[in-house]
């Protein structure tokens, strides 16, 4: 089942579930900053963008300014970067969206690229 990472209070992430809903596409919705993606889900996400840690932080959030990781992420291992992506779910871009049995990885909502990744 597609797992959907999201913010209540996010406008982002309450389009793509109301879109979720009008697709009749079952998902279950999971509050990212209680309960963050783990680091093997984030790993799953990483290698599915080519490897490429920036498209998986909310790089306009106030957390990834407040703790200056425009300037640190560059010099952080992977390792490093997903364990805090998996400690803080204010860095991560939502909505993020996995299923990795299908094949699933979506991060940020274009509805256009939703809709090919979940074409039935």
């Amino acid at each position: 089942m597609l797992k959907v990472y999201a913010y209540q209070g996010c406008s982002t992430c309450k389009n793509a579930l109301k879109w979720l809903k009008a697709q009749g596409i079952a998902h279950q919705e999971i509050a990212i900053r209680e309960t963050p993606p783990t680091v093997p889900e984030l790993r799953s996400m990483l290698a599915a963008k080519g490897d490429d840690l920036r498209p998986l932080f909310n790089t306009s959030g106030q957390d990834y300014r407040a703790l200056g990781m425009k300037d640190k992420l560059p010099a952080m291992s992977t390792d490093e970067a997903l364990a805090m992506l998996a400690e803080n779910g204010n860095l991560v871009k939502r909505p993020f969206a996995l299923d990795e049995t299908a094949g699933v990885h979506l991060v940020g909502f274009k509805e256009k690229e939703w809709a090919a990744a979940l074409k039935r």
